[in-house]
């Protein structure tokens, strides 16, 4: 059963609005999900129109019938400051250490430390357990880095590898991986249909699963409406001037004499049908491409009016209809 689920897809596929639509559809009918950024942009607090996201779990959405999504901007210097407690119970000396500018600079010049806190923090949250022996979250959905720093990202075994050989940080990057590399994991990646996103997918699910990372789903973005048919896909890319001529004629829209309405209009509405249908041919090449993969898929449409919150809420009941929370568990 997956309960950690990370989210990654090339810049510009809307991989947060994407998390943030998965742990809406997570959390439905009673549950608890807890959604987690790591890259410090806020951007889950605009999508979920609140302020600014502390270094604390805080809830910030009801989901539809009474499940709760928190939500967590994971930093890795007060990461850190909690490790350095937890291992070393430095307490003060660590806050000390972080007006110094040590936490940082430690963080900055050993970039595998910075993911082992960062993934870390996560893999505590999917672990931890209440009182009752049940665990505090039923799922936990990260924001994760864009595919092309995913693999790398998430193998912080290899990472800290050249940093300690034993120790508390070896043996925390240990219990990461432990996470990471079990069923309770599923990296999930975000796409458009269209070439480079699709073929960044395609690369991204080669190096996770050759380094032994457990991939999940496909999820399609912005997916637009076909609003063709195939007959009038086929009438655009012959080109039926005539045949569209005395269509509009029928419609009212003037006689078909040269020169009317009608015959005015034939040209810009081929056009726009002949972009149409280029775009519907693309799409199912792309289409086919991601179903090469073998892996679950799911799509989401495209937002005319951008992914404001009742727009998440949409596609959380879309993603739930195609049985996502299925998948899931």
């Amino acid at each position: 059963m997956s309960r950690f689920h990370v989210v990654s897809g090339k810049g510009g596929t809307g991989k947060t609005t994407v998390a943030a639509t998965l742990a809406l559809a997570l959390a439905a009918e009673g549950k608890r999900t807890l959604l987690v950024e790591v890259e410090g942009r806020q951007g889950i607090a605009q999508l979920f129109e609140t302020e600014a996201l502390p270094y604390e779990e805080r809830k910030i959405a009801v989901a539809p019938g009474g499940g709760e999504v928190y939500a967590l901007a994971i930093d890795a210097e007060r990461a850190l400051l909690d490790y350095l407690q937890m291992f070393y119970k430095l307490g003060t000396a660590g806050r000390a250490l972080k007006k110094l500018g040590a936490i940082d600079f430690a963080t900055t010049i050993a970039p595998g430390l910075r993911d082992v806190l960062l993934t870390g923090k996560a893999c505590e949250a999917v672990r931890r357990k209440g009182k009752d022996g049940r665990p505090v979250y039923d799922s936990v959905v990260m924001d994760a880095p864009p595919t092309g720093r995913i693999t790398r990202f998430l193998n912080v075994n290899d990472e800290v590898a050249g940093l300690a050989r034993i120790g508390p940080i070896h043996n925390q990057a240990q219990a990461v991986m432990r996470v990471l590399k079990s069923a309770e994991t599923a990296v999930h990646l975000v796409t458009l249909l269209e070439e480079m996103p699709v073929q960044e997918t395609m690369d991204g699910v080669a190096e996770l699963r050759a380094a032994g990372l457990p991939v999940g789903g496909i999820l399609i973005n912005m997916v637009r409406p076909q609003l063709l048919d195939e007959e009038a896909v086929e009438a655009a890319s012959t080109s039926r001037r005539t045949a569209v001529a005395k269509a509009l004629s029928q419609a009212g829209l003037g006689g078909a004499r040269r020169g009317g309405l009608a015959e005015r209009l034939v040209e810009p509405l081929l056009e726009q049908a002949r972009e149409h249908a280029e775009r519907l041919r693309l799409e199912r090449a792309q289409r086919s491409a991601i179903g090469d993969l073998d892996l679950p898929t799911y799509e989401l449409p495209f937002l005319g009016d951008g992914a404001d919150l009742s727009g998440l809420y949409r596609l959380a009941g879309d993603l739930r209809k195609q049985g996502v929370e299925e998948e899931a568990s």
